[in-house]
Order: C-alpha cells, then sequence, then structure tokens
C-alpha cells in the first residue's frame, strides 16, 4: 500500500487533527507543505485534489483523495481504539465531531485565524467580536459536559477529543480565556497526556 501523503499547513488545527490521529495510531505518513497564505490550495493543481481548495486532504492511493478534517479521522479510526464498535458510542463520536465543525471550529477557529495567523486583529475587530459569544457558548457546553466526563465518548480517548482538542488548546490564540473552564483544563492535560501526543507546532515528519 501506498505510503499516506497529508497535503496540510503546520498551523492549522484541522491539519493537526490528522497529524496527531496518525502519529498516535502509529501510521507512516509523508507530510506535503500547502502554504494558504501564499494561494497554494487555490491552484488547479491542489483543486484537482480538492475541488474546495481547502487543507487538510489525505491521499490514500495514487489519485484517491479524502477531504475534510473530521471526515478523515473518522477514515483513519475504523477498526481502532480511537474510534467505538458500538453503534450508539459511534453514533456518539459523531455528534462532537458535528458539533466541533458547527458549532466551535466557527468562532474560535476562524478568530485565532484573524489574529494569530494573519496578524489582523484591527481588520477584524468588529467580526471577532461576533464570535465571542457563541464561541465561549460553545465552550460552556464542553465544560458542563467535562465535569462529569474525563474524556467526550464513554470515559474513552476518541477521535472526538482530538476533533475537539486541536482548536480549544489553543483558543488563547484567538482571544478566548480559558481560565473560568477547569474542566476543559484538566481534559487538555489528559490529552497531552495520551501516548505518542505531538505539539501542533511539529511532528515527526517535519521540524520548524
Amino acid at each position: 500500500m501506498k505510503t499516506l501523503q497529508l497535503y496540510d499547513f503546520l498551523p492549522s488545527g484541522n491539519s493537526y487533527k490528522i497529524r496527531l490521529l496518525l502519529t498516535q495510531i502509529g501510521m507512516p505518513f509523508q507530510r506535503i507543505n500547502i502554504n494558504i497564505l501564499k494561494g497554494e490550495s487555490r491552484t488547479p493543481e491542489f483543486l484537482s485534489k480538492n475541488p474546495n481548495g481547502k487543507i487538510p486532504v489525505l491521499e490514500i492511493n495514487t489519485g484517491q483523495y479524502l477531504a475534510e478534517s473530521n471526515a478523515i479521522l473518522v477514515y483513519l479510526s475504523e477498526g481502532t481504539e480511537f474510534l467505538p464498535y458500538d453503534r450508539f458510542l459511534r453514533a456518539q463520536v459523531l455528534q462532537w465531531l458535528f458539533f466541533e465543525q458547527y458549532s466551535h471550529e466557527p468562532f474560535i477557529a476562524t478568530s485565532r485565524f484573524w489574529i494569530s495567523i494573519l496578524g489582523q486583529a484591527k481588520e477584524y475587530h468588529t467580526a471577532i467580536e461576533q464570535k465571542r459569544e457563541p464561541g465561549y457558548a460553545a465552550l460552556k457546553v464542553m465544560e458542563n459536559h467535562l465535569i462529569t466526563h474525563d474524556f467526550f465518548v464513554s470515559h474513552r480517548y476518541t477521535i472526538a477529543d482530538i476533533a475537539l482538542f486541536a482548536y480549544t488548546h489553543v483558543a488563547d490564540e484567538g482571544g478566548f480565556d480559558l481560565s473560568k473552564f477547569p474542566a476543559i483544563q484538566a481534559w487538555m492535560e489528559r490529552v497531552k497526556s495520551q501516548p505518542r501526543y505531538i505539539s501542533i507546532r511539529q511532528d515527526k515528519n517535519f521540524a520548524e
């Protein structure tokens, strides 16, 4: 089988999800950097891999590509400890994946992108302020759940945790204060203590 190729952008939380899971599974992959700030995800070559023009993209076999970070997480975790076999528990994992993309990522990740990656906090000030309330609302949902749960599904570490950890643990880079969310902070430390954990800023295939 061909070595997996991951087209990603190092600061991206969505890309980090995939690097983290691949590393924790112990699955070899080749990382191909796509600098989205230079328009590299909008070239004809990249658009032939993902017409939506976004990273990450996973090349599974020659000419076989999969986009959307949480879809990639599900694909890679099939048959592993990171995705429950039980039908209801699997549905709960999917529930949190949908929550992450609909109620969490649009507010927390986008704020971080404008502030810390683009460095344009002033230019996007109004839009950033509009994302504060729904972003904190998503964090409150997580906090309430984590008060009585070690992890998001069945008290075990799954791709639901990976998906939500990716942007939550760097939420401060988007102007969100996590000091009032002790359960989230404790959960983040549990995630960091998992075997083969890697930082968003590095992986075994790439060094800054």
